[in-house]
């Protein structure tokens, strides 16, 4: 008998080899099995007589197999004729093997499924599904056939044949009995997901999923909140107020903060005060000024004598980050020291010794920080840009590199509420609602390939006065699956076109140095025209640059166009950007673009690509290949959270452990950590 927690080779049937398959599709229990739900369900529940059988009609069907040929015609094909009360149906494989060969033999009955079509000799189903036996077949279960996507390459049928055995063991017994109707107790649901009665109703079968989407969404809430929990009882060292350097800073910028970043700026002061350490999500469009609230708290750690670790997910942010924070901390007398994959090994031990000391308070980083090599003297305080970039055991070998230090957590990818209240419940958040004043909303149009000489004129027309454009494209090099323009080509295409103009090129398999120096050439205003990829979606500020075309814009998603957008628009002048596409338009591109040329607004792009992609492409977690959820769909589950939220406060103890056990994968213990 197999439980929920056991591995699912306790099942019948599930050898080594098919648990391997399926551990890749994420299923290691019998339970996260049987959360793999259907996609869908066949009517098994009778025999069509095969006399009655129409074509194109998909149906059961039983007979006793009168004829067998291994026919060599045009294609090679093995059929079986059945017979049954006067009706004849052929049964076609054009895939068979010796075995199967000698299993299909007169006198035999089948139990087939599959669609009937016309054939050679009248009506034919090609490979159905089918069963042998020695005798008439008895009559069919009355429950629907549940069709399961495949696993790993683990086939449907395979798959049913696992959770069948599974759910005769009683394996889905257990789990959570909360107030949710009309299914209060969790196994209940998942045993009629998966052998519904025939006359099951659509409604009936959501209510189901609901009711288990209800108990995962729940368990995810509890998670968070205990992490909360066992985080207030952690204790850390405090960063109170002290030298005033903070101040220093703000005299010396060139600009002036927005209420949003003041207002922003002092929660996170706030938050390291406290002797517990602290986890704030900060949210801001593109733009908004997120680094500068970053570099105060890196400030107030260097006050005391503590460190400071920033990580980014890009070489070339990591690069922007540095020269900011260096502008903006150095005449400040705090060092701070960038430490990357591509450093020579003087360059590298030189920092990694500055950072074991405790010379460098900040320190600058991709995945690099990671490593066992980076140690810190005295890390108190950890800012992570692009958070939804990195998995979370990423995230918590840089946490383990200090004594629970102070976490900040930013992203310009604007999280939709329902997103939040379901993921990020762990965490205090704070948005910067509000752009520096002298930012003006970036104006969009979208124009077909076809006029793509008009637009480099235009180009060339844009920057004459001195002004600077992006070129962006989408591949390095020309590429026969796809068309699109690659940045390569396109940077001699503008030069041949626009002699007048300094044409540069950026993209990531350039030499760090090459392309570092292309980036500040363009900055210092010395290439007019940057022809780049999408390594410029993060991390690049010329204010001077007011003109932005992404060619094939129809292959990249709201997210990735909006931020690459943020790119221009950040002096006083108006920008413009120019999206260029290839038709025909699927529905989806074209409902992207439309979404770009009507709003600027960051978080409104966020719920539409939200509903247009789903949450795990919003949150990069496809990318990290971290898990989101089994079941539910913040999509289509979001106004469940609230009722959740409700229900979370008034279960009792036992009950709340009841349903983080059930869904046991998910509150692993490293997850569990904060």
């Amino acid at each position: 008998m197999a439980t929920r927690e056991d591995p699912v080779t306790a099942l019948r049937g599930v050898g080594p080899q098919a648990a391997k398959a399926l551990a890749k599709g994420g299923i290691a229990t019998v339970g996260e099995l049987l959360l793999h739900l259907p996609q869908r369900y066949e009517d098994r529940t009778r025999f069509v007589p095969l006399a009655d059988i129409k074509i194109g009609q998909c149906c059961l069907a039983r007979g006793q197999v009168v004829k067998v040929d291994a026919g060599y015609g045009r294609r090679r094909a093995l059929t079986a004729t059945l017979e049954e009360a006067g009706g004849f149906l052929t049964i076609r494989f054009f895939h068979y093997n010796a075995q199967q060969r000698q299993a299909l033999r007169p006198g035999i009955w089948l139990r087939c499924f599959g669609e009937a079509r016309v054939g050679p000799a009248g009506r034919e189903m090609v490979h159905p599904e089918y069963r042998a036996s020695s005798t008439r077949p008895d009559e069919p279960d009355a429950v629907l056939t549940p069709v399961y996507g495949t696993v790993g390459g683990i086939t449907g049928v395979r798959l049913r044949r696992f959770i069948a055995s599974a759910l005769d063991d009683g394996a889905a017994q257990g789990g959570s009995n909360l107030p949710l109707a009309p299914f209060p107790a969790l196994d209940d649901a998942i045993v009629f997901l998966h052998r519904p009665p025939p006359q099951t109703t659509p409604d009936e079968l959501d209510a189901a999923r609901t009711r288990i989407a209800q108990d995962e969404l729940l368990a995810q809430h509890l998670l968070m909140k205990a992490r909360q929990a066992l985080r207030e009882r952690l204790a850390t060292r405090p960063l109170p107020r002290s030298q005033g350097l903070g101040r220093e800073l703000r005299a010396n910028l060139d600009f002036a903060l927005t209420r949003a970043q003041q207002r922003v700026t002092a929660e996170v002061l706030n938050d390291l005060e406290r002797n517990r350490p602290a986890m704030r999500l900060l949210q801001g469009d593109v733009g908004s000024g997120k680094t500068i609230v970053a570099a105060f708290a890196a400030i107030r750690a260097a006050e005391h004598g503590c460190q400071t670790a920033v990580m980014a997910p890009t070489e070339i942010l990591v690069e922007q980050h540095y020269e900011q924070f260096s502008g903006w901390l150095t005449p400040l007398g705090i060092d701070v020291a960038a430490i990357t994959g591509r450093l020579s090994a003087g360059e590298r031990q030189a920092r990694l010794d500055a950072t074991q000391r405790g010379d460098a308070l900040v320190v600058v980083g991709t995945h690099a920080l990671f490593q066992s090599t980076v140690i810190f003297k005295s890390l108190a305080l950890i800012i992570i840009d692009e958070q939804h970039r990195f998995g979370v055991h990423q995230r918590m070998m840089l946490r383990h590199k200090g004594r629970a230090p102070h976490q900040l957590i930013m992203t310009a990818t604007p999280i939709p509420r329902t997103l939040t209240m379901a993921l990020y419940a762990d965490m205090d958040i704070s948005v910067i609602d509000e752009l520096p004043p002298q930012r003006k909303p970036v104006q969009t149009r979208v124009t077909p390939g076809a006029r793509r000489g008009e637009v480099m004129e235009r180009v060339g027309d844009w920057c004459r006065p001195g002004r600077q454009a992006y070129w962006v494209c989408t591949l390095i090099q020309e590429s026969d699956a796809l068309d699109s323009q690659a940045a390569e080509a396109v940077a001699v295409e503008l030069q041949a076109a626009l002699p007048h103009l300094k044409v540069g090129l950026a993209h990531g398999r350039l030499a760090p140095r090459e392309r570092t120096d292309t980036m500040a050439r363009f900055k210092a205003g010395d290439i007019d025209v940057l022809v780049a990829t999408t390594v410029i979606e993060v991390g690049v500020d010329v204010p001077n640059a007011s003109l932005m075309v992404i060619d094939n814009a129809e292959r990249l998603g709201l997210a990735q166009l909006h931020q690459l957008r943020g790119r221009v628009g950040r002096g006083g002048q108006q920008s413009h950007c120019i999206l260029l596409f290839e038709p025909p338009l699927s529905d989806i591109a074209r409902k992207r673009l439309a979404v770009m040329r009507e709003t600027n607004d960051g978080f409104a792009i966020a719920e539409k690509d939200l509903a247009l992609r789903g949450p795990g492409d919003v949150l990069g977690t496809r990318q990290t290949g971290e898990e989101t959820f089994r079941v539910a769909d913040l999509m289509r589950d979001a106004h469940l959270m609230p009722r959740i939220i409700k229900l979370g406060e008034v279960l009792d103890p036992e009950a709340k452990a009841t349903v983080l056990e059930t869904w046991g994968g998910m509150a692993h213990a490293s997850y569990v950590e904060v």
